[in-house]
């Protein structure tokens, strides 16, 4: 009788900074139902891969689950696949990262469940050729990526079973292609479909191996999938039909492949990642028309001849062009890691508190919040705040172990953002600055080193393809006409509004005199200047127990030339940046409208404990309020579960506008509404003296919203963790 192998590889991921109630559901409708289950079925052998966060989650709450994986491990009904132990995308870091991750996440899987570890899970399945050394270089045999990495290598068919070999550099790596059928049937099909594809495959090729691998969320995490696998039974049925086959369908792990079988063949395989992602990194347009070309294909005659020709071109690396906030992470993350390096070469470093950085830098290369696809990742502010939380903690870490940063500011220029333009970082003991004179003079990132939180990680709105479901969720709009637009809020159509500059702080506007908060809301056309995204020449400045950069530009200001200096400093012992704005060559007799746009965000929005107040201390609502003031010298937007407020002040008396900055994205449940930050815009009619000069200075102040946060005790006790 014709016989065929299954691989059943699950992962199970949970991202650094998800919340603990996400972590408890997906134990609950998944992780556990699926062990349980699978626990009556000793001779299905199964392989897990689970990544660090959720490994570190389960160890603290859940470490029962831990002691059953690891009774089945010692049965030998169950393989544990490694990875990197923060799910970074591999070719994202640095390769001293790379073999550090792995290397330290195999070590810890092996001490845990007592049990060699030979596979590698790739996260995402983003895949570049160099890796292959690397893998194998950090103690790995074998990974898994899709079947549609070898159809883009010119393998298809009854090609795609077994395993293959693959080199860099002298070093050969086994790759399994996981099949793409059964990452569609397994578990939306009933388990016939699966026993008529493996019965298809036994029958044209004896003796081969079949892979699945796929999250294993999709076994009751899913939306809609824990009634269908567990209550409606399918996999219970699935396991009893493997069982009722087992006489030539043979469930095993890859190492036991690996030992048992020759390779297919050697293969070298293009750049690339899984297809829906390859698609997700497209620009809009050039999205918009594969998808077009897509529902083409399908009217021709054998479409599926020509399909593993048909691919969207996507590169993942190209996230970092989508979303500029996306390279803003990645090159705050190498800074972190170059500092690293360089501090570990100083023998007179503290290695306790540089191993506090180095796992901290690790958390801070996850991948789930640089880049967008079908569910939430870089829209979800508390995943972008926790890779920011992660990374400044290294940094302070890498301080203390290094004696700690001085009592003076220091300022320091460089390209820290890798666009090719020099940027200037301030810091002191307790804020970090980073600015951009070579467009609009803004602040890019201004971390509070007490609270470990970066109060500029905010996001822009942006067209999505999706969105064209948000408009019209009667039509097209999705990937396939079967998947339902499901929208989690009413009126999201109204918040597709896109901004045309960066939402970070310190943004210097022209306004037209009748500009309204509805327009700056909606992304309106109001700016009259070039300031706003024009570049600055810019020079440090050094004084005692001062740091401070003054940029300058001459530009249009509502058909007039006038220039604008603008200096921002921290002082020894301060806790505030301060803005320093001079206007010079202002038009004789004729006003203004100048505004400074500063967008917070790392808080929540629609929160009790989170409130804008007023000068005196007055609330004035939560932090996703509109807000009109006639005059006002500042506004305070207070964080009581950060223990942060930041308060807002100018000298010059200022109208004001607030308004929470929100977009529309998709996750696994569908379209929802996300705050992202809030906009504070003071804003001025300006009229210059009799020597054309107008002057103002706005300070931002980080404060504890309420008791103080103890750094050196948070360190103390990472250490004790470490």
């Amino acid at each position: 009788m014709p016989h065929v192998r299954l691989i059943l590889a699950l992962h199970n991921h949970q991202p650094v900074g998800n919340f603990g109630s996400v972590f408890e559901e997906a134990y609950r409708t998944s992780y556990l139902p699926f062990l349980e289950t699978i626990e009556r079925y000793p001779k299905i052998p199964i392989a897990i891969h689970t990544s660090g966060p959720l490994l570190e989650w389960l160890a603290d709450e859940r470490p029962e689950y831990i002691e059953r994986l690891k009774a089945r491990a010692a049965s030998g009904a169950l393989e544990i696949i490694g990875g990197a132990f923060y799910e970074p995308i591999l070719p994202m870091i640095p390769p001293r990262d790379r073999l550090g991750q792995i290397r330290t996440y195999r070590t810890h899987l092996e001490e845990l469940f007592e049990t060699s570890v030979r596979g590698l899970w790739l996260a995402e399945r983003v895949w570049e050729q160099s890796l292959a050394s690397a893998i194998v270089d950090a103690g790995a045999a074998y990974t898994i990526l899709d079947d549609v990495h070898f159809e883009r290598a010119g393998v298809a068919g009854d090609r795609l079973t077994g395993y293959y070999l693959t080199e860099d550099d002298g070093r050969l790596l086994r790759v399994f292609p996981a099949s793409e059928t059964l990452r569609y049937t397994m578990p939306f099909q009933e388990p016939h479909q699966t026993y008529l594809f493996l019965r298809s495959i036994a029958e044209r090729r004896d003796g081969a191996t079949v892979v699945f691998a796929d999250d294993g969320e999709k076994f009751g995490a899913w939306p809609n999938t824990y009634n269908h696998v567990y209550t409606n039974g399918w996999l219970t049925h699935f396991c009893d039909m493997l069982e009722a086959n087992r006489d030539w369908i043979e469930p095993v792990t890859p190492a036991r492949v690996l030992e048992e079988t020759l390779p297919e063949g050697k293969i070298y395989l293009p750049d690339g990642s899984y297809r829906e992602m390859t698609e997700w990194a497209l620009d809009l347009e050039p999205a918009r028309m594969y998808r077009t070309g897509k529902g083409r294909l399908e009217h021709q005659d054998n479409p599926a001849a020509i399909k593993r020709f048909f691919r969207p071109g996507g590169f993942w690396r190209n996230f970092k062009i989508r979303y500029p906030e996306t390279d803003e992470m990645y090159a705050r993350m190498m800074l972190v890691s170059r500092r690293l390096e360089t501090a570990l070469g100083d023998a007179n470093a503290d290695p306790d508190y540089l191993e506090v950085a180095r796992r901290e830098l690790h958390r801070g290369q996850c991948n789930c919040p640089y880049w967008h696809g079908s569910f939430g990742g870089i829209y979800l502010p508390h995943l972008r705040g926790a890779i920011y939380r992660a990374l400044i903690s290294a940094d302070v870490a890498i301080d203390d172990a290094l004696g700690g940063r001085g009592d003076s500011p220091t300022a320091e220029a460089g390209d820290f953002n890798l666009d090719g333009r020099q940027e200037v970082r301030l810091d002191s003991q307790a804020i970090s600055v980073f600015i951009r004179p070579a467009q609009g003079g803004h602040v890019y990132e201004l971390d509070d080193r007490r609270v470990l939180t970066n109060l500029l990680a905010t996001l822009e709105r942006r067209p999505e393809i999706g969105h064209d479901a948000v408009r019209n969720p009667n039509g097209e709009g999705l990937p396939t006409s079967s998947q339902p637009v499901v929208l989690k809020q009413e009126g999201l159509e109204r918040l597709l509004c896109y901004d045309r500059l960066p939402r970070k702080a310190f943004v210097d506007h022209f306004l037209r005199p009748d500009a309204s908060l509805e327009q700056l809301v909606d992304g309106s056309d109001y700016d009259q200047g070039d300031f706003a995204a024009g570049a600055y020449l810019s020079r440090i400045r050094r004084e005692p127990g001062r740091s401070s950069v003054v940029m300058e530009r001459k530009g249009r200001a509502a058909g007039a030339m006038i220039r604008i200096r603008k200096t921002l400093s921290i002082a020894a012992g301060s806790t505030t940046l301060l803005a320093h704005y001079e206007l010079e060559d202002l038009p004789a007799g004729t006003p203004l409208h100048f505004a400074v746009e500063i967008n917070l965000a790392g808080m929540a929005g629609h929160a009790p404990d989170r409130l804008y107040e007023d000068p005196k201390g007055t609330a004035l609502g939560m932090l996703d309020t509109r807000i009109t003031l006639a005059e006002t010298s500042g506004i305070t937007l207070r964080d009581q579960w950060l223990d942060l407020a930041a308060t807002l002040e100018w000298t010059t008396p200022a109208a004001l506008w607030c308004f929470p900055i929100e977009s529309v994205s998709l996750s696994e449940g569908g379209f929802e509404r996300v705050y992202q930050s809030s906009a504070v815009v003071p804003h001025w009619t300006v009229l210059g003296d009799e020597l054309g000069k107008w002057s103002t200075t706005i300070s931002l102040t980080l404060n504890p919203a309420h008791a103080s946060t103890n750094r050196e005790t948070r360190l103390v006790g990472q250490i004790a963790a470490t």
